[in-house]
Order: structure tokens, then sequence, then C-alpha cells
């Protein structure tokens, strides 16, 4: 008897997953959200920089004060992301790349020993630079 109601049970289960397995699913949506749906995907793919965070180091005039410092500091820390940008007429020292404010403070808080003047600047982050960090 046991036999038999677990080959009962078997052939009905196997029945029921047959028939889910046949069967398929159609989406019918309005014209205007495929189009939408579209370009969300590719701005989203396009999309390179996300907000994130740098620790500015040193903002000065003098181009060789900032080559000496930069060189300085890739010496002191070879493993942390260091970069400059020019804003006139500033020279800006900018290292790391954090996505959270508080990943930033961390490293602030070591390179506030070293360099005097060190603050946390918000910052367009490449998706590459991020994975970098870590």
């Amino acid at each position: 008897m046991q036999r038999f109601s677990a080959l009962l049970l078997s052939a009905v289960l196997l029945c029921f997953t047959s028939n889910l397995a046949a069967q398929s699913v159609t989406v019918k949506t309005e014209p205007g959200i495929d189009a939408l749906m579209e370009l969300f995907q590719t701005e989203n793919e396009a999309e390179s920089k996300v907000d994130g965070w740098r620790v500015q180091i040193l903002a000065t005039t003098d181009r060789n004060r900032l080559n000496t410092v930069e060189s300085e500091f890739k010496v002191n820390y070879p493993s942390v992301l260091v970069d400059w940008v020019h804003t006139k007429p500033y020279y800006k020292l900018r290292a790391g790349a954090f996505q959270t404010k508080q990943e930033a403070e961390r490293l602030k808080y070591t390179l506030g020993r070293q360099f005097e003047g060190v603050y946390l600047v918000k910052d367009k982050i490449g998706k590459n630079e991020l994975l970098r960090m870590y």
C-alpha cells in the first residue's frame, strides 16, 4: 500500500511539473514603456561615474610644490590612489576614491597626522576607481 501511494504521488507530481514547464508567460506593455525602459538602460550603462568622496591633501598655486607633495605621498602610501585637478588658479591634490564619507574619514584621519589642512571633498568618482580601492 505504501509503495502504491508513493508511486501515485510521484505520478501526480510528474504530471504537475511537466505542465508547468510547458507554460510560457507573455507580458504586454504600453508602447511608451518599452521606449522608457530602453532609455533607462542606455543611460545607466553610459553613466560611469558616481557621487563619492576624496581626501584633499593640498591646494596650491605652485605646480612644483604639487609635484613634490604628490611624489612624497606616492612613496609613503603606494596603495592609495592619488591625483590632482587644476581649478584656476589652484592645483588640488586629492587621494582616495570612496563611496561613503565614513570610508573617506579613515584616510583623512591617517593623512591628517602627516599633512596639514587635510579635508574631505565630494567628487564624481569613476566606478573603476572604486574597485581599485578595495
